[in-house]
């Protein structure tokens, strides 16, 4: 359990090793796992080893010596021979602690870890793990799309380990909020030539240095009219979803919905093809917290630009296997010509849609097809019966259809799939519905077994949902009083964080002691990812606190799975392998957090070493981000000869509570790509 922060141990500066040794090394995690020492004290144990057949022998020569003299000189030569054997062995073992520590030192001082070198330009927004499948096709098509597929091949950070470096003219993004509407033009991976052509001039106006995002137009009638189609298309067919917490619902209410959703049932929003991120830009000032996900680009990235923007989004395709979100994650999943040929694969794909709804939730889908003109295409017509069946199959029903618009909703009555004739079956029991880390689209559903099958009408009003009730946590396993005391610790926590970064990340606008917090636009703290993210305190404290930041919760693929738990209390996030890239462009978090992450990856030894979490950690952190470590000390002690290969400016922190945990603050240094 996290406690409170309270003194400084170290000044400033950049933190030299003190050790080579990789803690995730089996030898190095069995000593810390099992006996709690130090590896010294393992190398003790190992000389107490030694020892003892001297002792034996001592023992052997009293037992001769006592058979051939009398019981005296028996009892005589085992007393006085005991008491030198016993001092001799601690005067040895003490001797060995002694050696052993002064040749670590003399080895570190020798044998210094170097600084590792810095990638080449090729790197610059190189995502790892994606693998184009498109090469492997023999379709002899110039014209037709690249596609990148998952598919992670693990190599050892001592083998390809190297510092990706930001572009030539890279720049600080701006603060938050003026960053939301305006970014650096030089600081993504896309020209002005690129959107001189085609429809990215309506989304977007490009100047000399910046693009901006204000002239956004990505519908006919701007974003705010496509908002209020949307909101008038859910409430005229159903007024019940929208309904103010203790209140009877009414028209006023549900044609503004999207633009009063703070007191809804409606908070997560999952965004296909998200362009980007002007539909979650929009909806983000109203309590709704927007997913983006878009596949992985090599030039004109959506989810980068949609990051750099301060917007949540992350790589992801519904192209071959399942998004790494739990079942019944979102309230709305939407999809803006995204480009899904949702008609084939049997529906397989309006299946997954269908996974990741929760009961009540809607999906909308706008594309040029479905216009009253283009169903006169014979073709057409065929889609959209093979889409408007697999709909049906999986117990949605369709709201409302205007313009481009079409609005489905998933069923909130059970007795819809035993009613079914025809349609994808029900999942069995031994399907995992929660932790489908990559895992290839399924064809079955799961239907209605999950305790976690509550209809959006009936769930908590946002931010109501932040805090689950005894009932709730009833499925995760966990009590109300463990519940409320990582709430309290994480609100401790984040204060003495903010405490200590204010002068920093403030520095545009110092903040003095007793004053109140600089508002936006001064707030550099905007991306927070959390890599060991828990039952989402981080996040939940950081709300409380009325940060302008929004987090990413991650789940270790390592540790228990409680992204579920995160869901239902409002929060986005993911499950991840941290042996392996996380589904992101470099250079996109301002911070990144990491609780306790290191001791969940000790235990699980033979997979990567400290040095590949470090690096991806390096890759993904923005230039002067933040980075926060929080955990068992000589996991710290170690992580410091890691800090210091990766050039970042580091500072140690002690706690003052009686237990072996340590706190260390690194900022990423900003290093410019040299002039050629």
């Amino acid at each position: 359990m996290s406690r409170p922060l309270s003194r400084w141990s170290t000044g400033g500066g950049r933190v030299s090793g003190i050790s080579d040794r990789d803690p995730f090394d089996q030898n190095y995690s069995k000593d810390f796992a099992e006996n709690g020492f130090e590896h010294e004290a393992g190398a003790c144990k190992s000389r107490q080893r030694t020892a003892l057949p001297f002792l034996k022998l001592g023992l052997a020569l009293a037992i001769v010596l006592a058979l051939l003299g009398s019981l005296y000189w028996t009892i005589s030569i085992s007393t006085s021979s005991q008491v030198p054997i016993y001092r001799g062995y601690r005067r040895l073992q003490e001797q060995l602690v002694s050696d052993l520590s002064d040749i670590g030192r003399l080895s570190l001082a020798s044998a210094k870890l170097r600084e590792l070198e810095f990638c080449s330009s090729e790197y610059e927004d190189y995502v790892p793990c994606y693998y184009n499948v498109s090469e492997s096709s023999n379709t002899g098509d110039p014209d037709r799309t690249i596609e990148y597929e998952h598919q992670c091949v693990r190599q050892s950070a001592e083998d390809h380990g190297c510092l990706v470096l930001p572009p030539r003219n890279y720049r600080i993004p701006m603060r938050w909020p003026s960053g939301r509407d305006f970014i650096w033009k030089e600081n993504v991976k896309i020209t002005g030539h690129e959107f001189s052509s085609g429809s990215l001039t309506k989304r977007m106006m490009v100047e000399e240095e910046q693009i901006s995002f204000r002239s956004d137009s990505l519908m006919v009638d701007g974003v705010e009219d496509y908002l209020h189609q949307i909101a008038e298309m859910i409430g005229l067919e159903n007024d019940s979803n929208f309904n103010d917490a203790g209140e009877k619902p009414h028209f006023t209410f549900l044609v503004c919905s999207f633009l009063h959703l703070e007191s809804s049932q409606i908070r997560t929003v999952l965004d296909i093809g998200c362009g980007f991120g002007s539909f979650g830009a929009h909806i983000f000032s109203r309590q709704l917290l927007t997913m983006c996900i878009a596949n992985y680009e090599r030039l004109g990235s959506q989810v980068q630009i949609t990051l750099e923007r301060g917007l949540p989004a992350m790589i992801g395709s519904f192209a071959s296997k399942q998004l790494p979100y739990p079942y019944l994650s979102f309230d709305i999943v939407h999809c803006a010509g995204c480009d899904i040929d949702w008609e084939k694969k049997d529906g397989i794909y309006l299946t997954e849609v269908d996974r990741l709804l929760r009961p009540g939730g809607y999906f909308v889908w706008t594309s040029h097809t479905n216009t009253q003109r283009s169903l006169y295409d014979k073709d057409n017509q065929k889609k959209w019966s093979l889409i408007r069946d697999s709909a049906e199959k999986v117990c949605w029903d369709l709201l409302s259809q205007q313009d481009e618009t079409i609005v489905w909703k998933k069923t909130t009555k059970k007795k819809c799939y035993r009613s079914r004739e025809s349609g994808p079956a029900i999942c069995d029991r031994t399907h995992d519905l929660e932790s489908p880390y990559y895992q290839p689209l399924d064809p079955c559903i799961a239907g209605t077994r999950s305790q976690r099958w509550i209809p959006i009408e009936y769930q908590k009003p946002w931010p109501f949902r932040a805090m689950l009730n005894s009932t709730e946590l009833d499925i995760y396993g966990l009590r109300s009083e463990e519940f409320a005391e990582d709430a309290l610790n994480w609100k401790s926590v984040v204060h003495d964080y903010w405490s200590l970064l204010s002068p920093l990340i403030f520095s545009d606008h110092p903040k003095r002691p007793g004053d109140e917090e600089p508002s936006p636009p001064f707030n550099l703290l905007r991306n927070v990812l959390d890599m060991n993210a828990q039952f989402g305190g981080f996040n939940a404290a950081l709300l409380d606190a009325g940060k302008a930041a929004w987090v990413m919760n991650v789940v270790p693929t390592s540790g228990p799975n409680y992204l579920p738990l995160i869901y239902d209390r409002g929060f986005i996030g993911v499950q991840h392998d941290w042996c392996e890239a996380f589904p992101t462009y470099p250079r996109t978090y301002d911070m990144v957090h990491a609780a306790g992450l290191l001791t969940l990856e000790t235990y699980r030894r033979h997979r990567c070493s400290m040095l590949d979490i470090f690096l991806e950690i390096d890759r993904i952190l923005r230039p002067e981000g933040w980075v926060i470590i929080r955990d068992k000390d000589p996991l710290i002690e170690a992580a410091r000869s890691v800090i210091a290969q990766l050039r970042w400016d580091a500072r140690m922190m002690e706690l003052d509570n009686d237990s072996n945990e340590k706190l260390i603050v690194c900022q990423k240094p900003f290093f410019k790509t040299q002039q050629k």
